[in-house]
Order: structure tokens, then C-alpha cells, then sequence
């Protein structure tokens, strides 16, 4: 069992509409993410832990767009349904919303690419991450990545992710990938209530 401490902080990682059924990039089985990750919400906020949700921010010209050359349907343009989060995704007041790849000639699958979301977890003393959301073989494998990269002990909320798989076997590559970098996959009955 893992007992939280005044060293983690929870990463919810694009659960946006644009990315569930119905959106724009629909991840299968994406809905199945929401109810699972707010019994995570909970455990962090009654902790009193930080909760960054981070979230896909779009301008309409974003070169990751088909129209731009890109090889993505457009999708969570700022201030749009897609890119508001999933409605169920319960989100205490105190959660930080951290915007990504607003840039539109740049792409950026992790939330630590040209941020200072490092520094600012650092601040806060924050240690260990707790990262789930969507999807596994792009915003979830990259943030992991350079959050190892960048020092974090990561811990990978294997029931709160689920991925695109271009290919039928993406996401499992991705999950081995993380795993062998040192990420630690847990579940959400590996963690003290």
C-alpha cells in the first residue's frame, strides 16, 4: 500500500471533451477514465494535496491540425466544448488547470514541454506524481517521460488512462515504455484511503 504525503501531487492529463465519445479525437473507452479518476480527485483534495488538470489548448491554426498539415482532426480549440473538460470530471475549486501546446506552431504532448510546471510543482515541494488521463501513447506517455527526465518519482494510474492505439498495440508499448523508465504502475486500490 502507498501512503500519500505532503510530497505528491495528482496529474489529471487532458480528460477534455474533444477526447471522449462523441469528440473530436475520441479515445475509446475514454469515458471509462472520468468515474476513476475522481474517486483520485477525492483522495488528493481531502488530503488537501495539489490537483493540476492539465488540459490540450488549442489556437484554430495549431500545426498538429489536418487543415495545417498536421496528422490530427482539429480538436479542444480554446474556448470551445471540445476543449472544456469532461462534465462528470468532479474538479475541487483549488485544482490548478494548466494549459498546454497554445502555441500554434508548435506541438506539445506533455504538460512539462516549454512550461515552468516543474518549477512551480517544485515550489509546492512536490516529490512524487500521480499521472492518469488521456490518452496512454501521447500526453500521458509524454508528461511521464519528462517527469522522470526531470527528476519526479512518477506513478502511473494504470486504471485511469486508456489510448488512442493507432496501432491495436500502442498503448500497451507506451505503458512498457514508461514502466521501463522507471515510472511505477498502482491502482486505485494500492493507495491508502
Amino acid at each position: 500500500m502507498i501512503s500519500l504525503t505532503s510530497k505528491d501531487a495528482l496529474l489529471v492529463i487532458d480528460i477534455q471533451n474533444d477526447f471522449l465519445p462523441g469528440g473530436a479525437l475520441a479515445v475509446p473507452g475514454g469515458n471509462d477514465v472520468v468515474p476513476v479518476m475522481n474517486a483520485y480527485i477525492d483522495l488528493f483534495a481531502r488530503r488537501g494535496l495539489p490537483i493540476y488538470a492539465t488540459r490540450d489548448w488549442h489556437p484554430a491554426n495549431h500545426c498538429s491540425f489536418r487543415e495545417q498539415g498536421g496528422p490530427w482532426p482539429a480538436h479542444c480549440v480554446q474556448g470551445t466544448w471540445g476543449a472544456e473538460f469532461a462534465l462528470a470530471l468532479k474538479l475541487p475549486d483549488s485544482a490548478v488547470i494548466w494549459s498546454k501546446a497554445s502555441n500554434p506552431e508548435k506541438e506539445a504532448y506533455s504538460d512539462f514541454q516549454e512550461s515552468d510546471l516543474a518549477e512551480r510543482l517544485r515550489s509546492q515541494g512536490v516529490e512524487r506524481l500521480f499521472m492518469g488521463g488521456l490518452a496512454t501513447d501521447y500526453c500521458v506517455l509524454a508528461g511521464v517521460t519528462d517527469a522522470l527526465k526531470l527528476g519526479f518519482e512518477v506513478y502511473l494510474l494504470v486504471d485511469a488512462i486508456r489510448a488512442v492505439n493507432v496501432q491495436p498495440d500502442n498503448g500497451q508499448k507506451a505503458i512498457d515504455k514508461m514502466l521501463g523508465l522507471g515510472a511505477r504502475p498502482i491502482s486505485l486500490a494500492d493507495i491508502e484511503n
